[in-house]
């Protein structure tokens, strides 16, 4: 008799907003968070309340310089001793103290090496000086974290289609923001290309690229003034199509999800538009 042996990872989100950004993936003996937009003592108390140790954490890798991203990374790399991953544009526009702590440098497409994890960064577009998101991947699954994004550029697209589980950025219902009480300039620059994305287009990314072995999908960086968690939540469940869609929220961590390379069970099969077909 074969026995099939699936490989694992685990994912939360500890906080997911413009309050503060941070997300753990990890195998059974190391992780990484990327991102670190809430203090120590938060991440802390969180992973407690998980049942996950600071001890498996090797690393944070920092997406860009906005507060939410990066305002607890100094004091948690300092206290853990944690290589930061950072690229040098980033840092220089973070204006955070980061004495003591050991900066490394990453690359775009370049793969990083920690332990069996690997982390590999690509470009994006948001207002930031040199953004980037992460695919992080362990004996072949892959996680991706998709948040602070203008446009879902072929970047994205490509990266999407590989992952087993996304973070995927859901900021703001396009209606809501139309009625919002925001600036005009503000509304422009959330749907302006650099910014955030909204219901639609992240809706359009999932339906037109959603692998079939996708088993779980995390609702980002939801808008506190320009989204509703119930809306989304029901908007992507009617495409779902196998995958647990859940929403992270801005005040507490999710609950910790095993990602394995199991393939999901077999559905019919649909008709896809492509992306740009869908926004249309």
């Amino acid at each position: 008799m074969v026995t099939l042996q699936f490989m694992q990872l685990f994912i939360t989100s500890l906080n997911s907003g413009s309050n503060g950004n941070c997300y753990y993936i990890g195998n059974h003996r190391e992780a990484v968070l990327v991102d670190a937009g809430i203090s120590c003592r938060e991440t802390e108390k969180r992973m407690s309340r998980l049942g996950l140790s600071m001890s498996k954490v090797k690393a944070v890798f920092v997406s860009h310089e906005h507060a939410d991203h990066i305002k607890g990374v100094p004091v948690l790399a300092r206290k853990y001793k944690l290589p930061v991953y950072i690229t040098p544009d980033t840092l220089q526009n973070s204006r955070l103290d980061f004495t003591g702590v050991q900066v490394i440098p990453f690359q775009a497409h370049e793969q990083v090496q920690v332990g069996n994890l690997s982390v590999t960064a690509f470009p994006k577009y948001h207002d930031a000086r040199d953004p980037h998101s992460f695919i992080v991947s362990g004996q072949k699954v892959r996680v991706g974290v998709f948040t602070d994004i203008g446009v879902p550029c072929h970047h994205v697209i490509e990266h999407f289609q590989q992952c087993h589980a996304v973070f995927l950025e859901a900021n703001y219902d396009e209606a809501m923001l139309d009625k919002g009480r925001y600036p005009y300039y503000l509304k422009n620059r959330i749907r302006g290309g650099k910014g955030h994305l909204s219901n639609r287009q992240a809706l359009s990314l999932f339906t037109a690229y959603k692998p079939p072995f996708m088993s779980h999908l995390l609702l980002s960086h939801l808008s506190k003034d320009n989204n509703c968690p119930k809306l989304v939540k029901n908007l992507f469940t009617l495409h779902a199509d196998g995958t647990e869609v859940v929403v992270a929220s801005r005040f507490e961590e999710t609950p910790v999800y095993t990602i394995t390379n199991k393939p999901l069970p077999v559905s019919p099969i649909g008709i896809q538009t492509s992306l740009f077909d869908a926004i249309a």
